[in-house]
């Protein structure tokens, strides 16, 4: 236990939470819903990734969410995908955001894992999930393609952001935040940053600051050596944290925390 209390310090082979870890459903059909959303025509590698990364990990039900534009390039790895109206850009189209919601609202947690292009149509379907009840884990580029809708997605309650140093910059800008972070600023300063952050707005933050794996909801934070931090960047951390969150919704902290030494 550190000086300050809201910090926690865990290390990759000793949890802080094992109960997390043991309570893991042994059969799928008890594993939970996730929607793995994002590709676009130049590609869907962060989808394919994630959904076997999800497999392997445990998850129940796993759909992976793309648009059309895609069906011929799909590998039978991903044995189950919903193909929506894409756009001329060949990302999610608004003339498919009816079907889009519907697919999304199936998921207990919905993962936008990315690859999903930079246009305003897409925007449109991302932000279009901010009205529903499942957890939404953002990371990668689908994170600056939300950035608009950041004052509203930090006031959503299950939201959880799983971001590089430099994202989490840009969010602190977007909604004013009155803590400018710099890449000098040492981790206690960072920690008591997102400690008061995280008590002001309802989301989980999950980022890597001077060798740290950071996690932080509700005031606490849990800081992890970690010496990969790529795995960020190629959406491998939020998949773990999206499927142990299927196991455990109503402990993101205790959830996601955990998922970093399994």
């Amino acid at each position: 236990m550190t000086a300050h209390p809201y910090w926690q310090k865990q290390s990759s082979t000793s949890p802080l939470f094992p109960d997390i870890e043991w309570n893991r459903p042994e059969q799928r059909a008890h594993a939970g819903r996730l929607a793995i959303i994002g590709g676009n025509k130049l590609g869907f590698v962060a989808v394919r990734d994630a959904y076997e990364a999800a497999n392997t990990l445990g998850a129940g039900q796993i759909r992976a969410i793309l648009p059309d534009v895609l069906k011929r390039s799909v590998p039978s790895s991903v044995a189950d995908a919903v193909f929506l109206p894409s756009n001329q850009s060949g990302g999610f189209s608004r003339e498919g955001l009816g079907e889009f919601e519907a697919a999304c609202a199936w998921a207990d947690v919905c993962l936008l894992i990315g690859d999903a292009g930079r246009n305003s149509e897409t925007a449109m379907a991302f932000e279009s999930l901010l009205g529903s009840d499942s957890h939404l884990v953002v990371t990668r580029d689908a994170v600056d393609l939300v950035m608009p809708a950041m004052n509203r997605l930090v006031e959503r309650e299950n939201t959880i952001f799983v971001v590089s140093f430099a994202q989490l910059q840009k969010m602190f800008q977007s909604v004013y935040y009155p803590k400018i972070l710099s890449f000098s600023m040492q981790l206690m300063q960072l920690v008591e940053t997102l400690h008061k952050f995280t008590i002001t707005y309802p989301v989980t933050i999950v980022t890597f600051h001077n060798s740290q794996l950071v996690v932080a909801h509700g005031g606490v934070v849990v800081t992890q050596e970690f010496d990969q931090p790529m795995a960020i960047w190629r959406g491998v951390t939020a998949t773990r944290a999206a499927t142990y969150l299927l196991w455990n919704p109503t402990k993101p902290l205790e959830a996601i925390a955990t998922s970093f030494t399994a």
